[in-house]
This record gives C-alpha cells, structure tokens and sequence, in this order.
C-alpha cells in the first residue's frame, strides 16, 4: 500500500544519538493529491496519521489539491515564497531555462537562507517539538523542502550524516515510476534538451543537500547556531525532540 504513495516512508528506524528514531511518528512523501480510499485508509486509520505538513507553494496547492480526511489537521507552510529561482515545482522545473545542477544548487541556498525557509521550517521544527501525533509532511515531489525538512529532524537526533543522506537519496529509486509518467505527460510538447533537463531535476543529488549544509554553516557557524540563532528554537528543542521520537 505505501509503495503506491509517491515518495512515502516513515524517518523511524535509524540509530540515533541514544537510541533509534521511532517509526510511528513522523513521515515523508511526494504530494497527497488524489488519493485512493484504500490509501487515506491507510494514512488515517493504520498510521494514525492526525497532520498533514503541506510546503509546497500557493499555485501548487491549488492545481493539485492534497487529499485529506476526517479530524486531520491540514497545514500549508510554503518554505519557498520568497525564492527567487525555484526548481522544486514542476511547472517550474519544466519552464526555467539554464543549467539544472546550478539551479538546484541556487533553490539549496535559498531553502538554508530566504526568510521563507527560515520561517517555515522554523514553525515547522516548533510544531513538531510540541506535539508527537503522527504527522506526514511534503512538497511536490518530496525530494527538496521535505528532503531537508526530513534532514533537519535527523540531524537533531542525531543521525549520522551518512545515514542521513541515505534517507535523503532513497527519492531517486522511489520516485522512478512517477518521474518517467511525468516525463511521458510532457514529452510531446518538450524538446529532448528540455526533456533532459526535467529528468535531471526531478532527481536529487548528495552535492545539493551538502550545498545546504554548506550554506546553514557558513551563515550560522554551526548546525546547533542555525536551529538556535537563525531558527530561534528554544534551549530545550533538541531534548524535547529526543524525548518524543527517541526509543
């Protein structure tokens, strides 16, 4: 059944600085459009799943509506607003010119620096601190604001950074059915070079998401500065974090 969800795993599993990251508690995936019955089931009724983090932008939102379900707590968080150049969308991914490794290296900076990142995944770290009801977050593809979203909750527990961009890499294999539709969706009215260019940005790799590190450490000092002085979280944010997603 989860297979089926684009992009969808739990962060649970992994070893972390004083035990393993639970695996009921906090999810990943692509966006949550259409929606079997079958899959909401799953979501709502076997996962518990009671929110739904949305960080994909306003035209986003409203081309390819999330599906949701009863008493679950819907939150749209668009952590690329103030991007100047965004490849994280697919419109976007199909209409931006110029070289894709460099655009995607660009979006990286700016989900590490814009005043939208830092807000949103500033609200987004908070919530997820002061409250432990399952929760699933995503973007369009689940592969650039999720995958750091996903990178800056295991990296606060202490997940080894090889692990780390493992889970971050995971995308490539399990979005290979739903690149290959989108590439066949457009492919009649997309030149090869644009084709090409596409393929290229619906794939993430290591180089980007060290470029955000890169970026979060030259701007803060340290990855404790940035969740503390650039995110303002509290002192007690990362014991607060152990204590509900730590066993």
């Amino acid at each position: 059944m989860t297979q089926e969800i684009t992009n969808f795993r739990s962060l649970g599993g992994y070893q972390a600085q004083s035990g393993t990251v639970r695996e009921d508690k906090l999810f990943r995936s692509g966006q949550l459009n259409g929606l079997s019955s079958q899959q909401i089931d799953y979501l709502a009724n076997q996962l518990k799943i009671s929110r739904i983090v949305d960080m994909r932008g306003a035209e986003e939102r409203e081309q390819f509506p999330d599906s949701t379900w009863a008493d679950v707590n819907y939150q749209a968080i668009d952590i690329l607003k103030d991007a100047t150049k965004n490849n994280a969308s697919l419109s976007r991914m199909i209409t931006n010119g110029g070289n894709v490794y460099d655009n995607m290296m660009m979006t990286y900076e700016q989900l590490a620096d814009s005043n939208s990142a830092i807000t949103g995944y500033q609200k987004f770290l908070k919530d997820v601190s002061t409250n432990d009801e399952p929760l699933i977050f995503h973007c369009f593809a689940g592969k650039d604001r999720t995958g750091v979203g996903a990178a800056l909750i295991l990296k606060t527990l202490g997940v080894d950074d090889s692990e780390i961009f493992d889970d971050y890499l995971k995308t490539n294999e399990l979005r290979k059915t739903a690149n290959q539709q989108i590439l066949d969706s457009i492919k009649n009215q997309a030149t090869d070079e644009e084709l090409l260019a596409v393929s290229q940005a619906l794939k993430v790799n290591t180089d980007y998401l060290a470029h955000f590190f890169e970026t979060v450490n030259n701007h803060a000092g340290s990855f404790e500065d940035y969740l503390h002085t650039t995110l303002q979280l509290d002192k007690d944010f990362e014991n607060r974090m152990f204590e509900m997603y730590v066993k």
